[in-house]
């Protein structure tokens, strides 16, 4: 149950912009927005809160196997629940940042995970769907007419989560996000873009310099996927 052809596929790594872009590209065109590390950074709560380590990867298909995610695609309401537990702020915890690419990184998770994913968008009343993550362009939707990779230099992928961060010390944001980029990259290339996958840059773009350039991205697909 899928349709490549309702997505519009965004990867990168962290503080390459690709949450606060997509949600803005998705408000400006009237579409859904997924975001799918939430799903798992969901699913790394959900372990911890049974009392089991992310590491155990029995342990992860075990929490996997009741795992009652509940994400909306209203690029406005941001909410996620984990059964009647609304969990949108303790996903954002230290303790689950660090918790999350064990999660990731059990193949047949990532199988069923992704099986959630694509049936959210073949399912959303949206003509459309903003679709971000680490591998949506080359595994959830590799045939989906619009796939960009979102990118950005280390040092200034660095600075922006640090500046999203309050108060966190700028150094240990940049190990954390550096340490869960090498963890990530063991499980999907999300720094190279595949045949097809238009790359935008954003070390040089403001923040609505990028939107603007995945709008030109999604436009030209768009343009040429209705002109076969």
């Amino acid at each position: 149950m899928t349709d490549a052809h309702k997505f519009i596929a965004i990867d990168g790594p962290a503080g390459s912009g690709k949450s606060s872009v997509s949600k803005a590209v998705a408000r400006s065109r009237g579409y859904g927005y997924l975001d799918t590390g939430a799903a798992y950074r969901a699913l790394a709560w959900h372990v911890l809160d049974r009392g089991a380590d992310t590491a155990d990867a029995e342990a992860v298909r075990a929490a996997a196997s009741d795992f009652d995610l509940r994400i909306g695609l209203d690029p406005d309401d941001r909410s996620v629940r984990v059964g009647d537990v609304d969990v949108t702020a303790a996903i954002r915890e230290p303790r689950v940042s660090g918790a999350v690419s064990g999660v990731a990184r059990v193949p047949e998770v990532r199988t069923g995970v992704n099986e959630l994913f694509r049936s959210l968008v073949a399912e959303a009343a949206f003509d459309a769907v903003v679709v971000e993550g680490r591998d949506i362009t080359t595994v959830v939707a590799p045939d989906a007419p619009v796939r960009i990779l979102l990118t950005a230099a280390p040092e200034v992928r660095a600075a922006r989560r640090a500046g999203e961060l309050a108060g966190e010390n700028a150094a240990a944001v940049a190990e954390a996000l550096h340490r869960r980029d090498a963890a990530d990259s063991t499980v999907v290339d999300f720094l190279n873009a595949a045949d097809g996958v238009e790359v935008v840059d954003s070390t040089a773009l403001d923040f609505s310099q990028t939107i603007d350039a995945v709008l030109a991205v999604i436009d030209r697909k768009q343009g040429a996927e209705h002109a076969r």
